[in-house]
């Protein structure tokens, strides 16, 4: 399963992008997870299952959901709270919803 984070920078997710890994080895589930900026979205889109954005740039939502609507990959925005509390178990199972709903 291929999860892209797409945030401002790219920067601020790699923490996130850790838990979320180290919570898919505990649970078994092989896993590509990576965070990229928002000018790298569309180059990235195309190779994920499943695409998340932070929070912090909700805002973007409807052009993010444009270009992943284009590859038929689902897309949603980060429980601020998850996302604030770097919880990669929650956000993990999210994407994994998401995927399994799409």
């Amino acid at each position: 399963m291929n999860i892209l984070l797409v945030c401002a920078a790219g920067m601020s997710t790699s923490l996130l992008v850790q838990k979320m890994e180290e919570s898919a080895e505990e649970k078994g589930i092989t896993t590509r997870i990576w965070a990229v900026s928002m000018d790298e979205a569309r180059a990235n889109i195309g190779d994920a299952n499943v695409v998340l954005i932070g929070p912090q740039v909700r805002y973007k939502l409807q052009q993010f959901r444009e270009m992943a609507d284009e590859k038929g990959v689902p897309i949603d925005v980060i429980n601020p709270v998850d996302y604030g509390m770097v919880n990669g178990e929650k956000v993990l199972e999210f994407a994994i919803n998401m995927k399994n709903q799409g």
